[in-house]
Formats: structure tokens, C-alpha cells, sequence
């Protein structure tokens, strides 16, 4: 099923123009107004490669590493990933108003309708996890109905949030951005020096209430999630803002009022994350864990997903954020 995806949209050949030509843009505009700004490693090119392959330097010796997933991230780490995705935001939609949309894998991506009916299948095959799950949560009286109704069209809504917000503001989103996506570097006191974005596989053009909603509900931890969601949301427009500022962004700048109504009328990214990558976040680690049995309907998948729905961590988050996203309209009629 997998390997169905990848036929459709090659991950690989799209990551790489993401770091061999995307990236090297976007640094440039930086460059151009006097500001140097890194967003990732270097990648290499290999002659007569027989296999698909991306190919990245390697952090490490220059102390880069992933922090706790399972802890999630505290506020200073937060805000260091919130201002390298402002400055990526603002890079991606000065490129598209200087030099137009970028090419369909970016504007369409796997979002094609050859797709649908086996995007269907994946999602599906995930939701049926969550729900089986989810109706045995305790106090889930007042979700629980409006969860199964949102799952009969997961994969519709998908389409419909994965459209520009038009006139809204659209960005070029990371696609898949939580913390094992952020590599961080310290000095000796332990202040963060640099944090740099790795796998681009699901960059895809749109409405940046995708990777807001996707990393605040993913890698932050249970006591900031909610609380602090809004404060964060206004520390990443202030980025935002001054960023584009920098780039001499020709376009109206969004309001933070502006970037709040989008969030409400994408609240379904937050359903989305909440259902999926935040549970793959808070699981620990097991052998069992691949991208196979998340979107797989093996025994060996369904019992994956099974841990992932079930586990203390997860349901303590879950219970806390379905009732919130409830509260936002997250769950009413697109």
C-alpha cells in the first residue's frame, strides 16, 4: 500500500528538489538582505544511483541532535522551531509572490484524485484504530458521536483542507514537522545555538494551519499544550511578520486575528494530527514501530495501533485535546 503511494507521488525526487533547490532559494533571499539564515543540512548528489536515495550530511559532529519526543519540548525549544518555521513560512511565500506557484508535486502533491481511493484505504484503516479506541475512553459523551462522523469523511475533508486558503495566506508547509523533524545545537551552557528542519517528504503548499496545528498538538508537552497554544500562535505571527518584513513581502501581511480565523477554518488539521502523529509521537519505543504497520491492515499493524490508541500517555493527551477541538468547531460540516 505504501509503495501505491510512492509510485504516485515519488518522495524521494520531491525531497530532494526540496534541499538541492528550494532551500538554497529561500537562504538566498535571506542572503540578499544581508540576513543568513540555514534551514537544514547540505545534501549530495550521487552519479548513476541504481536506487532511489536521499542523501544528507550527517549533524552529528556538530552537535546536533533530536530532543525527548516522549517529554515533548519545553518553551525555549518551542520558540526556537516556531522562529525557524516563521522564517520558512516567510521565505516559501516571498518565493510564490516573486516568482509564482512552485510545481505540482508541492501544489497537489499526493492529493491527486488517481489517489483518492487508496488515500481512502489508509485512512480509513487509521481512523478504524482511533475509533475502536476512542469509544472506550471514559467522559467521551459529549465527542464521541461527532468523532464518527467526521471519520465517514476523513479522507474528503483531507482534500478540502489540503486546498490554498484563498486570499488567505498560504505557505509552503513542512508537511510532517514535529520535534523528531527539528535537530537543535547548544553551546556549553546548554542555550540553543541553531535548530535545522530534516525530512521534507510531505511539503505541500497551502495554508499554514497545517504544520501549526501539527506541531503544537504533536511535541509539545501536556501541560502547554492547550494552555499556552494562543501564546505560541502570536510569538510565531510576530516571527512571521518581521520575517516577511525582511523579505520586502509584497503582499498584504496576515493579521494575528487573520492567522486565528484560519486555524478555526482548518481546525481539522487539528482532528487530523491529534488522531495520527501525535499518537506515533507519545508511544514508546518498540521494534514494532514502522511506517508499515501504521497504514497497514495486518495483525502485525492492527496490534501497532492498537498500542498507540491505548497507551496511558496518549489517552491522558487525547482527552484533554478531542473536547478542546470540539470547543473550536474542529468537528462541524466543511
Amino acid at each position: 500500500m505504501y509503495q501505491k503511494m510512492l509510485e504516485a507521488n515519488n518522495i524521494f525526487d520531491a525531497e530532494r528538489t526540496i534541499y538541492n533547490t528550494i532551500i538554497p532559494e529561500m537562504e538566498q533571499l535571506y542572503r540578499d538582505v544581508g540576513i543568513e539564515v540555514k534551514f537544514g543540512p547540505k545534501s549530495y548528489d550521487l552519479k548513476n544511483a541504481k536506487t532511489d536515495y536521499v542523501l544528507l550530511e550527517d549533524l552529528s559532529p556538530q552537535g546536533f541532535k533530536n530532543m525527548n519526543r516522549l517529554e515533548g519540548l519545553d518553551q525555549a525549544h518551542t520558540e526556537s522551531a516556531l522562529q525557524k518555521l516563521s522564517q520558512w513560512h516567510a521565505a516559501s511565500a516571498t518565493r510564490v509572490a516573486n516568482l509564482g506557484l512552485y510545481p505540482d508535486k508541492y501544489t497537489i502533491g499526493f492529493f491527486r484524485e488517481d489517489v483518492r481511493p487508496l488515500m481512502t484505504e489508509v485512512n480509513n484503516n487509521i481512523f478504524n484504530s482511533f475509533l475502536k479506541s476512542c469509544v472506550k475512553y471514559e467522559d467521551n459523551e459529549e465527542y464521541i458521536e461527532k468523532v464518527k462522523a467526521v471519520g465517514l469523511k476523513f479522507t474528503d475533508n483531507c482534500y478540502k483542507m489540503a486546498e490554498p486558503d484563498l486570499p488567505g495566506f498560504n505557505a509552503l508547509n513542512h508537511g510532517d514537522y514535529w520535534s523528531n523533524n527539528i535537530m537543535f545545537s547548544h553551546d556549553s551552557f546548554g542555550k540553543i545555538k541553531e535548530a535545522f528542519l530534516v525530512d521534507f517528504q510531505l511539503s505541500k503548499y497551502g495554508s499554514v494551519a497545517r504544520d501549526l496545528y501539527y506541531f503544537l498538538l504533536s511535541s509539545t508537552p501536556y501541560e502547554d499544550k492547550l494552555t499556552k497554544f494562543d501564546y505560541y500562535i502570536k510569538y510565531y505571527h510576530d516571527n512571521l511578520v518581521e520575517n516577511l518584513k525582511r523579505l520586502k513581502y509584497t503582499k498584504p501581511l496576515p493579521s494575528l486575528r487573520e492567522i486565528h480565523i484560519m486555524l478555526f477554518k482548518y481546525g481539522f488539521w487539528g482532528f487530523y494530527t491529534a488522531t495520527g502523529v501525535m499518537g506515533s509521537v507519545l508511544v514508546d519505543s518498540t521494534e514494532s514501530a514502522s511506517i508499515d504497520n501504521i497504514v497497514s491492515d495486518s495483525d502485525a499493524g492492527a496490534d501497532f495501533k492498537a498500542l498507540i490508541y491505548t497507551n496511558p500517555r496518549y489517552r491522558k493527551h487525547i482527552k484533554m485535546v478531542l473536547p478542546w477541538l470540539l470547543n473550536r468547531g474542529a468537528f462541524e460540516e466543511y
